[in-house]
């Protein structure tokens, strides 16, 4: 029997996810996590076929959780989940070790194909996605500037581009408005730009945001 880590911090998404594979890929036994350690806390202490990793967790984003998974369990496949688009976080999530990216909104179908690929073994890549790897394949061997950022740094950097304020962003992440001051600064730095004007039009250029 197939074992699967929910990491979802609604639980109505949990159940229907649940739902949704049970119907269709039969007898599964599922765990649930509800935030980003209590979901790194059931790695640890659990082993699992897959674990599905919500970008958007309380306390830690999925992605620096997936990079914490990566050391403990770098043979645990994990398939983010995502509200946001594939644009956004997909490549990311491939270079820092997911097995795939899915957006919710995507139809249930394609979210039992990603599921059956991963445990198979096999890497889930979407025709959108895969779209994405071969337009940065085309740029050849220069590096865009968003990849120098961390994760922290880049979901900070997008919510800029957003039109967001640093302070709705320190509410939004649940860190201090001075730490979202020093990922600001450091964005600008590392991507040599000088105001949140040139970051949005960066990101739209580079078709990160809508």
């Amino acid at each position: 029997m197939k074992r699967i880590l929910v990491a979802d911090d609604h639980a109505i998404v949990r159940k229907g996810l649940k739902e949704t594979l049970e119907e269709e890929l039969g007898d599964l036994q599922f765990g649930e996590a509800g935030n980003s350690q209590q979901a790194l806390d059931q790695v640890w202490k659990e082993d699992w076929d897959l674990v599905m990793l919500d970008i958007n967790m309380d306390q830690r984003s999925g992605l620096e959780v997936l990079e914490e998974i990566r050391k403990a369990r770098p043979k645990l496949p994990v398939l983010i989940l995502s509200m946001y688009p594939v644009e956004e976080f997909g490549v990311r999530a491939l270079k820092l070790g997911a097995s795939g990216y899915i957006n919710k909104q995507s139809a249930p179908e394609e979210l039992v194909e990603a599921v059956r690929s991963v445990l198979a073994g096999r890497r889930y890549i979407s025709a959108a996605l895969a779209d994405r790897l071969a337009a940065d394949a085309q740029r050849g061997a220069e590096t865009p500037s968003h990849h120098t950022l961390s994760t922290r740094e880049y979901q900070v950097m997008l919510m800029i581009a957003r039109g967001m304020t640093l302070k709705e962003i320190a509410a939004d992440l649940s860190i201090s408005a001075k730490t979202v001051g020093t990922y600001h600064l450091r964005i600008l730095a590392k991507m040599g730009l000088s105001n949140d004007i040139q970051i949005t039009r960066y990101a739209l250029l580079n078709k990160l945001v809508d």
